[in-house]
């Protein structure tokens, strides 16, 4: 689902606005890297470091995107940590 909306968002607004095109490219990427570190930490539960690690990527995921959301409100722009950009 985290995939959906900015993606819709991205399609959509690209042509109207650069800023939000912008914001949507950075969500749409921190949310395919987090899937990535996320299936990477899977094998991982079984040596008891996964769901710590797990804990930690959500958490951050959730701190990010409050961060992020108070950023655009203010009109400004947030890199998000750990991204890798498939979409530039």
């Amino acid at each position: 689902m985290p995939f959906i909306l900015p993606l819709i968002i991205f399609l959509v607004k690209r042509e109207e606005s650069p800023l939000i095109a912008a914001h949507a490219k950075e969500v749409l990427n921190f949310h395919i890297s987090l899937l990535i570190y996320c299936i990477c930490c899977i094998p991982l539960v079984y040596v008891c470091i996964g769901i710590p690690m797990l804990m930690v990527l959500g958490l951050m995921s959730f701190v990010c995107a409050i961060i992020a959301a108070i950023k655009a409100s203010e009109g400004g722009f947030f890199f998000y940590p750990l991204t890798i950009r498939f979409i530039s």
